[in-house]
């Protein structure tokens, strides 16, 4: 499985959300809505989610062992930070 696309799009207001996310997989499949958030301990993501009759949230797709977790939280990460860096540079020439 290979991440062939990211789309950032930053939230623009104060608050733990900083962007929501869509990856495309194989460039067949896309996952829209994975939120970045401002954790306590840094960033992290958090997989698409529908809150439950019961009130609970429960991950609408989410990936099956704790590597491929990894794998996408790191690679939409890592474009999160390089989309704030070029933002910076766009400011900078302002």
């Amino acid at each position: 499985m290979q991440i062939t696309d990211v789309r950032v799009r930053k939230v623009a207001k104060e608050g733990k959300l900083k962007a929501v996310v869509s990856i495309t997989i194989d460039d067949e499949f896309v996952v829209h809505d994975i939120k970045v958030i401002e954790g306590e301990k840094g960033l992290f993501i958090a997989m698409p989610s529908k809150k439950s009759l019961d009130g609970e949230y429960r991950d609408i797709a989410h990936p099956i062992n704790s590597g491929t977790r990894k794998r996408i939280q790191t690679t939409i990460l890592e474009r999160y930070e390089q989309s704030l860096e070029e933002e910076s540079e766009v400011d900078a020439e302002v």
